[in-house]
C-alpha cells in the first residue's frame, strides 16, 4: 500500500511564457533522477482572461517499488493540497491564492512581481488596475514561503524567457530534492536556447537562494532627491517653483504633473498648470487633500488625447524600441507595425484652427464630404516611410495646438471644472475632492472620450442642481455608477434614485 504523498506543483502562466516548457523540464528533471512524473494542463480561454494551469506530480520510483504498486497521481490541483505554486506574473499569483492553491501550512509560492494587465483592468472606465501592494500582502499571508522578484526583467537581461527564470528560482528555494547540477542538466537536454536559459537560470537561482524579498523601492521624495537637476533653465525654474510654493506632501504629484505637461506641450503650458493649482490652493483649507487630487487630475485633463498626441506617441523612438523588445526582434529580421486609425469628422474638425474647425463642424457640403471620407478606418504602417511621415507630420502640429478647436473646448471645460472645485471648497472641502475625481470620466479619444464626457457633464449638471445640499458620499456613488457603465444606464438609475435626474 502506497502511503507517501507525491510532490505537487502547480504552474500558472500565460501564452508565450513557456509554461509548457517549464512543466516539461520538471517532468524531465524527475524522470532522469529516479522519480515517476505526470503532467496535465488546462488551457485558459484568451490572453489575460484565463491563464493556463500546468500541474505536475512527482513520486519516487524506488518508494513505489517498495510499496509494491504504481502510484495514482492526480490530474488537477486541489485547494489546500499543493506544495509549490509557480506564477509567471503577479496577478497569476493572486489568482492562485484566490483559488485556495496557496496555503500557509505547506505551500512555497514563487512568483514574478511584474504586471501584465488583465482585460478587465484595461477596459475599466476609470483606473481599473488592481493594487500591487495588496496583491503582495495577500500572497505573503497566504504562503508558507513567498519568493518573488521581477522575473520578466531578469529574463530580458539574460535574453531568455520567464520560464527559465522560474526554473532557476525553483532550484534556488531548495524545495525539490534535486541539486543545481541536475536542474542545469535538464536545460541542456532540451537543446534549444540552452546558453540564454542557463544564464537566466543562474541569476534566478542565486537571487532566490539569497532572499525571497525584493529591495524596497525608494519613496517618491527620495527618488526626486536623487534625480539629476534639469539643464534647461525654464524647467529648473518650474521645479524650483514647485519646491518653494507647494506643501511637501503634494510636491511629488505636482512635479510629475509638470513633467507630463512639458512632455505633452512645453514649459509655458506647465507654468499654466502651476498657475491654476496656485489659484486653487489659495482658496482651499482642507489639509491639502484637494490640492493633491487636483494636481493629479488637472495634469491628466490638460494632457488630453487629441490626434496630435496620438500621432506623437505612435512615432516615438521609445515606442519602436519597446515593440522590438516585446517581439524579441533578432538580427536580420524586419518589423512591420500597422496602426488602426479611425478619426471621426469631429476629431478632424477639432484638430483645425478654432474658427475653421467650427465652420467645418456645421452641416454643409464640406462637412458631409469629410464625414464620408472618415466613415471607414484605415491601417497606417508606421514602419514604412509614407506612414511614418504622415503621423510624424501630424505630431509636429503640437506648436499650433493652443489655436485648435479642441484646445478651446477642453480649456473651457477645465476652467468650468476648476470653478466647481473653488466653489465647493469654500463650503464643503470633501465635496470638492469628490468633484476633482470626476475627471476620471474624461479620458481617451473618439467614441470613448465622447461617452465619458457625456457622463461627466451629467454629473456636473447634478452638482449644479443640488448645490450645497449634495453630500460627498452621494457624488461618489454617482461617479462610481458612471465608471461602471460607459453607456450611462447605471448613472441614470443612480440619478433617479437620488432625485437628481
Amino acid at each position: 500500500m502506497i502511503t507517501q504523498q507525491p510532490i505537487k506543483i502547480a504552474i500558472l502562466a500565460m501564452g508565450g511564457e513557456g509554461g509548457g516548457v517549464l512543466a516539461d523540464w520538471i517532468v524531465d528533471l524527475g524522470e532522469h533522477n529516479g522519480w515517476i512524473a505526470q503532467t496535465t494542463s488546462v488551457p485558459g480561454v484568451a490572453q489575460r482572461t484565463g491563464a493556463t494551469i500546468y500541474y505536475v506530480e512527482l513520486f519516487p520510483a524506488e518508494q513505489a517499488r517498495r510499496d509494491g504498486g504504481q502510484p495514482v497521481l492526480a490530474l488537477m490541483p486541489l485547494p489546500g493540497d499543493v506544495d509549490v505554486v509557480l506564477a509567471s506574473e503577479l496577478m497569476e499569483a493572486g489568482r492562485a491564492v484566490q483559488r485556495g492553491l496557496v496555503t500557509p501550512e505547506r505551500t512555497t509560492l514563487i512568483a514574478s512581481t511584474h504586471r501584465v494587465y488583465a482585460i478587465a483592468e484595461k477596459t475599466a472606465m476609470g483606473d481599473g488596475r488592481v493594487d500591487d501592494t495588496e496583491l503582495l500582502a495577500h500572497a505573503s499571508r497566504a504562503a508558507k514561503r513567498f519568493v518573488r522578484f521581477d522575473m520578466a526583467a531578469a529574463a530580458e537581461a539574460a535574453g531568455s524567457v520567464v520560464s527559465a527564470v522560474l526554473f532557476g528560482a525553483l532550484a534556488g528555494t531548495g524545495v525539490l530534492p534535486f541539486g543545481r547540477a541536475q536542474f542545469e542538466a535538464t536545460i541542456e537536454r532540451g537543446g534549444v536556447g540552452v546558453k540564454a536559459s542557463l544564464k537566466a537560470f543562474g541569476r534566478a537561482c542565486a537571487q532566490a537562494a539569497e532572499s525571497p524579498d525584493e529591495q524596497p523601492a525608494p519613496l517618491p521624495a527620495q527618488a526626486a532627491a536623487q534625480a539629476a537637476p534639469p539643464r534647461d533653465p525654464q524647467v529648473a525654474a518650474l521645479l524650483q517653483r514647485v519646491r518653494s510654493g507647494f506643501p511637501a506632501d503634494a510636491q511629488h504629484l505636482v512635479t510629475e504633473g509638470v513633467r507630463r505637461l512639458i512632455d505633452y506641450q512645453d514649459p509655458a503650458y506647465a507654468a499654466l498648470y502651476l498657475d491654476r493649482l496656485d489659484r486653487l490652493a489659495r482658496g482651499a483649507d482642507d489639509g491639502g487633500a484637494l490640492l493633491r487630487a487636483a494636481a493629479r487630475h488637472l495634469a491628466l485633463w490638460m494632457s488630453y488625447e487629441d490626434t496630435i498626441r496620438v500621432a506623437d506617441l505612435k512615432t516615438r523612438d521609445s515606442r519602436f524600441a519597446r515593440v522590438q523588445s516585446e517581439v524579441r526582434l533578432q538580427d536580420g529580421q524586419q518589423l512591420a507595425i500597422s496602426e488602426f486609425m479611425h478619426p471621426r469628422v469631429e476629431e478632424i474638425c477639432e484638430t483645425l484652427p478654432a474658427g475653421l474647425g467650427r465652420w467645418l463642424a456645421r452641416p454643409h457640403a464640406a462637412h458631409r464630404l469629410v464625414a464620408r471620407m472618415a466613415r471607414e478606418g484605415r491601417a497606417v504602417t508606421t514602419t514604412s516611410l509614407r506612414g511614418y511621415l504622415l503621423l510624424w507630420g501630424l505630431s509636429r502640429l503640437r506648436g499650433l495646438r493652443r489655436r485648435t478647436l479642441r484646445y478651446e473646448l477642453e480649456n473651457a471645460r477645465i476652467e468650468q471644472w476648476l470653478a466647481h472645485l473653488a466653489d465647493a471648497a469654500g463650503h464643503n472641502p470633501a465635496l470638492a475632492v469628490e468633484i476633482a475625481q470626476c475627471q476620471r470620466l474624461v479620458k481617451g479619444y473618439s467614441d470613448t472620450h465622447a461617452r465619458g464626457l457625456a457622463n461627466y457633464q451629467r454629473l456636473m449638471d447634478a452638482v449644479q442642481r443640488a448645490g450645497r445640499h449634495l453630500a460627498p458620499a452621494t457624488l461618489r456613488e454617482l461617479r462610481e455608477a458612471a465608471l461602471a457603465d460607459e453607456h450611462g444606464k447605471a448613472l441614470q438609475a443612480a440619478l433617479a434614485r437620488h432625485a437628481l435626474a
